[in-house]
């Protein structure tokens, strides 16, 4: 465990210290900052909408689902079960680009929300026509954005955003098989009693 630390220390100086320009600077706080990118998942749901009609409440039901289940296991569960310092607090030198948040460092729910949206998008855009194919790509790479903005302005380790990601996608999955059980299960059949047998 020492030497994962410690490699993932390494990987942490090498992207927050070399891996960086001036011109990425903002565009790493504007992706990193929800109250700031917090447009972009509206419009991600005006799409969804916009393309799937009705069953696209069913899409967003899902995702909201995959998000708390991904957040609380993050924030609820994990942060207080590990007490990682963050990295702006533990290592010298760390360029920090945003505010130093208090909370602990692992995991990243910030990468866990977003792979959680991307994963449920992901679910149901990625068979579909090119355009919707796209979109399932374009909130893919946004989500692993996402994540490597919380190593590039220095609030995270590369192992809190790989666990971010990886409880994302499983947390969408289980949102996903639970809520299509309960719908096939429990609200279709009585959606189908009401309308009464067909004529």
């Amino acid at each position: 465990m020492e030497l994962a630390g410690e490699i993932d220390a390494w990987v942490f100086r090498w992207i927050n210290l070399h891996l960086v320009h001036p011109a990425l600077d903002d565009l790493m706080v504007f992706v990193t900052t929800f109250r700031l990118s917090s447009h972009i998942f509206l419009l991600a749901a005006l799409f969804i909408i916009i393309r799937k009609g009705r069953s696209g409440v069913f899409v967003l039901v899902v995702g909201l689902l995959a998000v708390a289940l991904a957040d609380f296991t993050a924030s609820g569960i994990l942060k207080p079960l590990v007490h990682r310092i963050r990295p702006c607090f533990a290592l010298e030198g760390c360029r920090l680009l945003i505010g130093q948040p208090h909370s602990y460092s692992f995991a990243s729910s910030h990468a866990a929300n977003s792979a959680a949206v991307a994963s449920v998008i992901w679910i149901f855009f990625r068979r579909g026509v090119i355009v919707e194919r796209f979109f399932a790509v374009l909130m893919t790479l946004y989500a692993f954005l996402v994540g490597y903005s919380r190593i590039y302005v220095g609030v995270h380790y590369p192992g809190d955003v790989l666990a971010g990601i990886l409880i994302g996608a499983a947390s969408a999955a289980v949102a996903y098989v639970v809520s299509a059980w309960i719908f096939k299960n429990l609200l279709q059949p009585r959606l189908l009693g009401r309308m009464g047998p067909e004529p």
